[in-house]
C-alpha cells in the first residue's frame, strides 16, 4: 500500500483556495510518481492510506434535459438532452439525430476506410487537399463545389450539425449555429472559407478579441497559405486585400459605418460576400454587445452571415431576428459535446463524482448531513462526558446519518463543516495526477491568486525528463528572442510544468504559454476567466476554484453561462474520451450550491443595443460643410444623409426591439384570454347564477326558507351599516367642539389611530397644533381638497350641532413623537388629553409655540404622503425637519398618561347612536345563527365557498391583467430615445445640423474615430494646444484618453510609476475645462457616455514613447506588465487612427505617426513572433 508522508510544520497563509497548504508532499512506495520534492530528514510524519477512486463517473456531457442544457460567455478585467439522442433544428424544423446512428455511421465508415488501405489522400495535409480542390474549381468551374467536396478536405467524419450548417451555407442562406464549447463550430467557418475562396470571392472573419484574431490569423495562414489570409487591426494591417481577412468586430462595424450612410443597395462592402461572426453570444455583453447588433443591422443583405454561438437559451430568437432584418437565415443547434463531461467535486480528502449515476441529482455522499460526522468537534467538559457516552450508544444503534437528518444544521454548523472540508491545492492536484486527469486549466478569479498558486507549487515537478528538457530549450529560445517579455516570477514553475495566464501577463508571454500547453509541455495553467473566452486551449480537466468572484459590487455568483464557458475547456477532441470538470469546496459554497447552478438552466441572449456618437453621425451625416465644389452631383446625392424617420426605422431593427415586439404580441394575446376568462367567471358568480345553483341544489321548501332569511339578513345589514355611519358622524361631531376649544390655550397631547393597506392598526401619540384653516397655507388646503373632495362637500346629520357648516369634517394639524406632521379629520382622532405643552414663549417678544410650529409647517416643502382614506376625510403624513425635532421629543408615550387626563365629553346623541348600533349588530348575529341552523345551509355553504373561490380567482386574473397592461405600456423601442438625446448633444456641440444634415469638420472627425466617446476624442484631437507637443508628449495626452480600467495594484502600493512632464500636465489641465463643458451638455440631455481624461498613467506612456526600455520602465513599477501593455496598445491604436482622420492638422498627424512607430516595439508589438 502507498502512503503519504506529511511534515507537521505549517506554511504561510493564502486566500481560501490556498489555505495553509502542507509543505511539499512526498509519495513513497513502489511506482512513486516523484513529482514532489523529498521530505527533510528527521521530520515527523503523519501517514494516510491512499483512497482508491470509487463510484461510476458521470459519462454524459450534461445532466438530463429537465434539469439543464449547456452554455458560454466572456472575459475578465481583474480583479437536456437524453444520453441516447441528439437534437438539431434547421429552419424551424426539428431534426432528431440519434447518437447511436451517428456512431454507427462512423463505425461503418472507418472499417471500410481501413479495409481499403491507406490512400494517397489520407497522407496529404489539409492545406494540400484545399490546394487541390481550388485547382479543380479553376479547371472545372465552381459548380463542382458541394458538401462532399468540402467534407473531403478533412481526414475525419464531420458531425451532423456541421453537415447541416455547411449544406445551409451552400444553399445561400445565412446561418446561426449554436453548439457547446469545443464542439467544432470553427470547421463550419473554415469550410465556408474554402467555398468562398474557390469561387473567387471574399470572406471576413470577425472575433471579439485581438488575441483571438491573432490566433485565427495564424491558424488560417497554415490552412490557406500566407497570400490568402490577411489581418486588420486598429493600428496595423497585413495583406488587407486578401480573400480571407481576419479582424475584430469593432473594425468591421466601423467599416460598415462608411457605407451605411450611403443610400445605395448596389455598393459592395469591399467586395465581401461572407461575414463570419464568431462568439456571437457576446451580443449580451453590457459594454460591447451593441457592436454585434449594429453589424447585423448595417450589413448589406446580399452578404451571407455565419453566426457562431455557444449554447444559449434563445438561439431561435436570434435566428428569427436575423432572418427578419437581413434575409433567409437557417438555425442549426446541437446540445451534444463531442467529448462528454464528467463532473467531480473536490473535498479535503477525496475527489468524488458530483452527481449520482443518472446525472440528475447531487451525489448524496456530498450532502452536509453526510459530511457532518467528519467535521471537527470540540472536546466536551467532564460534566458532559456521560452525555457524550450516551450519545455514542445512540449513534451506534441508529447511525449518525439518521440523527443528523433529524437535526437541522445551524448556520455556524454549516460554515464549520464547509471550512473543515476545503481542500488544499496539493490535495486536488494529487488526485488529478494519480487519476491521469492532466493537463488541466485551474480557474482562479484573481491575478494575485493565480500568481500565489504557481509560486506555492513551483517545486512540484509535473514533467518527465524529456518534457522538462524540451520546455527548458523552448524557454531559452523565447528568452533570446524576447528577453523583456519573460515573466520572471513564473519561470521556476514553468520549468516544472505549471504556468499562469491572466490579463496581468504580457500578450507575448501568454502566447508562449498557450503554445506550450497545446504541445502538452505545461500540465497545469492557473488562469482567470479570460482563458474561457474562446482561446484555443482545450485541456483534459477544468478546475473551477469557486462559484463566486469578487467584483466592484462585492462577491457575485457565477452565471450558468460563465460556469459552462469554463467547463467547456475540458475534453480535447480526438485525444480524450471524456473531459473532467472539478468544482471545489470553499467556505462559501458546497456541492449543493454547485448543483443548483449546474441545473439552473442557461441564460438567454439579451440585447445591449445603445446609440453612440459614431452611430448618429454616420447615419445622419449628409453634405460636408467643407466639401469640394467640383464634387459630382451623384456623389452629393449618395451622401445626402438619412432623415430622422429613416434612421429610426434602422435603429428600431435591434434585437431588443424584435424580442420586445414578440413579448408584446404574446402579452396582448394573453390579455385577451384573461379578459375572456374573467367574463366567464364573472357570469358564474352573478346573483342570478348563484340563485340558479341554489334552486338546483336545494328543495323548494329549503330554498324558500333560506331565501327569506337571506333577504331579511341583507336588509338588517344595510341598516347596521347606516347606524354605524351615523355613530361615526356623532363621534366626529363630539370631537369638533373639543378640538375647537384649544385655540389659544395649551397644546394638548392626543392620540391618532388608523389602519394601513395591510389592515395593521397604528397608534400615533402627538401634540395638537390647531385647525388647518388658521395656518394660511393655500397649497396644503388645495392638496387636501383635491386629494379627497368628499369630506368637504358631504352633508352630515348635525343632531344637536347648531350650524350645519360646523358639522362638516375639518382638517387639523399635529406633530407626532417620531417628528412627523399629520393632517387629519375628526375621523382619525382616538383620544385627546387635558395635559399638553404650554403655549407660552420662553422670552418676551418671541412667537408663541403654536405660532412657531405653524410657521415651521408652512415653510416645509410639500412632500405629504396619504396614509389612509375614508369618506370622512384622509390622513396625511410628512417627515418633520431638524427644527421640529426638539418639539417632537417632548411628546410623552401614551402609557405615561392616565385615564384622568382623557377628555371624554361624549354627547347624549353619540351614546344613543352607539347603543342603537350595538343592538343592530346583535340582531344581525342572531339572524346569521338562524340561517346556519337551516336544513339546506350545508349545500348553500358549498355554493358560497365556490363563489368566494371564484372571486379570488378573478382578483388574481385582474392583478395579472394589470401587470400585463403596465408591461405593454413600458415596452418602447430600445435605442431611439438615446439616439435623439445624442443627436441633441451633437447639434449643440456644432458637430452636425440634424435639420439640414450638414456635417461640420468636428463631426467629420468624430464620425471617423473608433472609441467610446467619439465626440470627446474629436474635440481633443482638433484642439490647437496639441500643435506645440512633441511626439512623446502627444502620446502621453492620448494615453490619458484611453486609461479607463487601468489600475495600480493594491499589493504594489510601495512601488512607483513615472510622472508626466509639466507640459503634458498643463495640456491635460487645459483640456479639463473642455471636458467639463461637454459633460454639462451631456447632462442637460441625459447622455451618460464617459469622457475619459486621467493623467495618472500619462507619465508611463510618455516614458515608453521617449524610448525607455521595458526593463527600465517596469523596474519597481506599481502596474502589472499586462496592464501597462494594454494601456500602451490602446494609445498606439488611437495614435494610428490620427493620420487617417479628416481635418486634423498635418503636424499632429505626423507626430502621431512618429509616436506610434516608436511605441510599437517588443515586447508589446502585436505582430511580434
Amino acid at each position: 500500500m502507498y502512503s503519504l508522508a506529511l511534515p507537521s510544520s505549517s506554511s504561510l497563509l493564502f486566500p481560501y483556495f490556498l489555505r495553509p497548504f502542507p509543505p511539499p508532499i512526498f509519495l513513497r512506495g513502489p511506482g512513486a510518481l516523484g513529482f514532489f520534492r523529498p521530505m527533510a530528514a528527521g521530520a515527523s510524519m503523519v501517514r494516510f492510506p491512499l483512497v482508491p477512486f470509487s463510484g461510476n463517473p458521470l459519462r454524459t456531457g450534461f445532466p438530463t434535459k429537465k434539469q439543464f442544457s449547456d452554455p458560454e460567455d466572456e472575459d475578465e478585467d481583474e480583479d437536456d438532452d437524453e444520453e441516447a439522442a441528439e437534437e438539431y433544428e434547421v429552419d424551424g424544423f426539428l431534426v432528431e439525430d440519434s447518437e447511436e446512428d451517428e456512431d454507427r455511421e462512423r463505425e461503418t465508415a472507418q472499417p471500410a476506410a481501413a479495409a481499403a488501405g491507406p490512400s494517397p489522400r489520407s497522407e496529404e495535409h489539409k492545406w494540400q487537399r484545399i490546394e487541390r480542390l481550388l485547382a479543380e474549381v479553376r479547371e472545372f468551374g465552381e459548380g463542382i463545389i458541394d458538401f462532399e467536396e468540402l467534407a473531403g478536405i478533412y481526414d475525419f467524419p464531420i458531425d451532423k450539425f456541421q453537415h447541416l450548417a455547411v449544406q445551409a451555407f451552400l444553399r445561400g442562406s445565412s446561418i446561426v449555429v449554436s453548439a457547446p464549447t469545443s464542439s467544432g463550430k470553427t470547421l463550419i467557418a473554415e469550410a465556408a472559407a474554402v467555398a468562398t475562396v474557390a469561387r473567387g470571392r471574399r470572406l471576413f472573419y470577425t472575433t471579439p478579441l485581438k488575441a483571438l484574431s491573432n490566433q485565427k490569423f495564424r491558424d488560417f495562414r497554415r490552412t490557406f497559405g500566407e497570400n490568402n489570409v490577411g489581418l486588420l487591426t486598429g493600428d496595423s494591417a497585413v495583406n488587407k486585400d486578401a480573400p480571407i481577412l481576419i479582424m475584430t468586430t469593432e473594425i468591421l462595424r466601423n467599416m460598415l459605418y462608411q457605407s451605411v450612410g450611403m443610400i445605395s443597395t448596389e455598393s459592395r462592402l469591399f467586395r465581401v460576400d461572407v461575414i463570419v461572426l464568431d462568439e456571437v453570444h457576446y451580443l449580451s455583453d453590457i459594454s460591447r454587445g451593441t457592436v454585434w447588433e449594429e453589424i447585423v443591422i448595417y450589413c448589406p443583405k446580399e452578404v451571407q452571415l455565419i453566426c457562431l454561438s455557444a449554447t444559449v437559451a434563445n438561439p431561435d430568437e436570434l435566428a428569427g431576428w436575423i432572418g427578419k432584418i437581413h434575409g433567409k437565415t437557417e438555425l442549426v443547434t446541437s446540445t451534444k459535446r463531442p467529448v462528454p463531461l464528467t463532473w467531480h467535486f473536490s473535498l479535503k480528502n477525496s475527489l468524488s463524482p458530483l452527481l449520482d449515476d443518472k446525472g440528475t441529482r447531487m451525489n448524496r455522499k456530498l450532502s452536509l448531513n453526510h459530511l457532518q460526522p467528519t467535521a471537527p468537534r470540540t472536546e466536551p467538559s467532564n460534566g458532559n462526558k456521560m452525555r457524550k457516552h450516551k450519545m455514542g450508544k445512540v449513534q451506534q444503534r441508529f447511525g449518525v446519518a439518521s440523527i443528523s437528518k433529524q437535526t437541522p444544521l445551524s448556520k455556524n454548523d454549516t460554515n464549520s463543516i464547509r471550512r473543515s472540508q476545503v481542500p488544499q491545492i496539493r490535495d486536488t492536484l494529487w488526485h488529478l495526477r494519480v487519476r491521469d486527469m492532466l493537463p488541466a486549466i485551474w480557474f482562479i478569479f484573481s491575478r494575485r491568486g493565480c500568481d500565489a498558486a504557481i509560486q506555492y507549487l513551483e517545486d512540484c515537478k509535473l514533467l518527465d525528463e524529456c518534457e522538462a528538457s524540451e520546455v527548458e530549450l523552448e524557454f531559452r529560445r523565447f528568452r533570446m528572442q524576447y528577453p523583456d517579455a519573460v515573466r520572471e516570477v513564473a519561470v521556476k514553475g514553468l520549468l516544472q510544468g505549471i504556468a499562469v495566464h491572466h490579463a496581468g501577463c504580457l500578450p507575448l508571454w501568454k502566447s508562449f504559454i498557450e503554445e506550450l500547453f497545446q504541445r502538452g509541455l505545461v500540465k497545469v495553467v492557473f488562469a482567470t476567466e479570460t482563458l474561457a473566452a474562446g482561446i484555443n486551449m482545450p485541456a483534459r480537466t477544468a478546475i473551477i476554484s469557486s462559484l463566486s468572484k469578487r467584483t466592484e459590487a462585492g462577491r457575485t455568483l457565477l452565471s450558468p453561462n460563465e460556469l459552462f464557458q469554463m467547463a467547456g475547456r475540458a475534453g480535447r477532441r480526438g485525444i480524450d474520451e471524456v473531459g473532467h470538470v472539478v468544482l471545489v469546496q470553499t467556505p462559501y459554497e458546497g456541492a449543493e450550491e454547485c448543483c443548483d447552478l449546474l441545473f439552473a438552466g442557461l441564460e438567454p441572449l439579451v440585447s445591449q443595443f445603445t446609440a453612440s456618437y459614431g452611430m448618429v453621425l454616420n447615419l445622419l451625416a449628409g453634405v460636408k460643410l467643407t466639401r469640394k465644389p467640383k464634387e459630382p452631383d451623384a456623389m452629393k446625392a449618395l451622401h445626402s444623409g438619412r432623415t430622422l424617420e429613416e434612421a429610426r426605422k434602422l435603429v428600431e431593427q435591434s434585437f431588443g426591439n424584435y424580442v420586445g415586439n414578440n413579448v408584446m404580441l404574446a402579452a396582448k394575446e394573453e390579455l385577451k384570454k384573461i379578459k375572456k376568462e374573467i367574463e366567464l367567471l364573472s357570469s358564474e358568480i352573478s346573483d342570478d347564477a348563484v340563485d340558479r345553483k341554489c334552486q338546483e341544489q336545494l328543495s323548494m321548501m329549503e330554498y324558500a326558507e333560506i331565501s327569506n332569511l337571506q333577504e331579511e339578513l341583507r336588509a338588517e345589514k344595510r341598516l347596521r351599516t347606516e347606524l354605524r355611519r351615523k355613530m361615526e358622524l356623532k363621534r366626529m361631531a363630539a370631537w369638533k367642539p373639543i378640538l375647537d376649544d384649544f385655540k389659544n390655550d395649551h397644546l394638548p397631547f392626543m392620540c391618532l389611530q388608523y389602519k394601513d393597506k395591510e389592515a395593521v392598526q397604528h397608534i400615533v401619540p402627538a401634540v395638537y397644533i390647531g385647525k388647518l384653516q388658521f395656518f394660511s397655507s393655500p397649497k396644503i388646503m388645495n392638496m387636501v381638497q383635491s386629494g379627497h373632495s368628499v369630506a368637504d362637500t358631504m352633508e352630515v346629520d348635525s343632531g344637536d350641532v347648531r350650524d350645519q357648516n360646523d358639522s362638516r369634517p375639518a382638517y387639523y394639524v399635529a406633530l407626532s413623537s417620531d417628528n412627523s406632521w399629520y393632517l387629519f379629520t375628526e375621523k382619525w382622532v382616538r383620544m385627546v388629553y387635558k395635559t399638553g405643552l404650554p403655549n407660552a414663549s420662553l422670552v418676551d417678544g418671541d412667537l408663541l409655540p403654536r405660532e412657531t410650529l405653524r410657521a415651521l409647517l408652512v415653510k416645509e416643502e410639500l412632500q405629504w404622503e396619504k396614509l389612509a382614506d375614508s369618506e370622512f376625510g384622509s390622513l396625511w403624513c410628512m417627515q418633520g425637519s431638524l427644527e421640529t425635532w426638539s418639539w417632537s421629543l417632548n411628546v410623552p408615550v401614551l402609557s405615561s398618561l392616565s385615564e384622568d387626563d382623557e377628555v371624554r365629553h361624549w354627547s347624549q346623541a353619540y351614546q344613543d347612536a352607539v347603543e342603537c348600533y350595538r343592538e343592530q349588530r346583535s340582531k344581525v348575529s342572531r339572524l346569521k345563527k338562524k340561517l346556519t341552523n337551516t336544513k339546506g345551509f350545508k349545500e348553500l355553504k358549498k355554493i358560497i365557498d365556490m363563489t368566494n373561490y371564484t372571486k379570488e380567482k378573478i382578483e388574481l386574473l385582474e392583478a395579472r391583467s394589470k401587470r400585463l397592461t403596465r408591461r405593454i405600456e413600458q415596452i418602447e423601442p430600445t435605442g431611439w430615445k438615446e439616439f435623439l438625446q445624442i443627436s441633441q448633444v451633437i447639434q449643440e456641440a456644432r458637430a452636425l445640423d440634424i435639420n439640414t444634415h450638414v456635417i461640420y469638420p468636428l463631426g467629420e472627425t468624430a464620425a471617423a474615430i473608433r472609441g467610446e466617446n467619439e465626440l470627446w476624442l474629436a474635440m481633443v484631437l482638433r484642439n490647437k494646444v496639441l500643435l506645440d507637443l512633441k511626439p512623446a508628449q502627444l502620446a502621453a495626452v492620448c494615453g490619458s484618453l484611453v486609461s479607463e480600467g487601468i489600475k495600480i495594484r493594491p499589493w504594489k502600493s510601495n512601488s512607483y510609476i513615472y510622472e508626466a512632464s509639466s507640459v503634458v500636465i498643463n495640456v491635460i489641465n487645459h483640456l479639463e475645462e473642455q471636458r467639463n463643458s461637454l459633460i454639462q451638455i451631456q447632462d442637460r440631455y441625459g447622455v451618460q457616455i464617459p469622457c475619459e481624461l486621467d493623467s495618472q498613467f500619462s507619465g508611463m506612456v510618455e516614458a515608453w514613447a521617449s524610448g525607455l526600455t521595458w526593463r527600465e520602465i517596469m523596474m519597481d513599477c506599481a502596474m502589472d506588465e499586462g496592464d501597462l501593455a494594454r494601456l500602451l496598445r490602446r494609445t498606439i491604436d488611437l495614435l494610428a487612427q490620427i493620420p487617417k482622420l479628416p481635418d486634423i492638422d498635418p503636424l499632429v498627424q505626423n507626430n502621431a505617426l512618429l509616436a506610434s512607430n516608436v511605441m510599437d516595439r517588443a515586447p508589446i508589438s502585436e505582430l511580434a513572433g
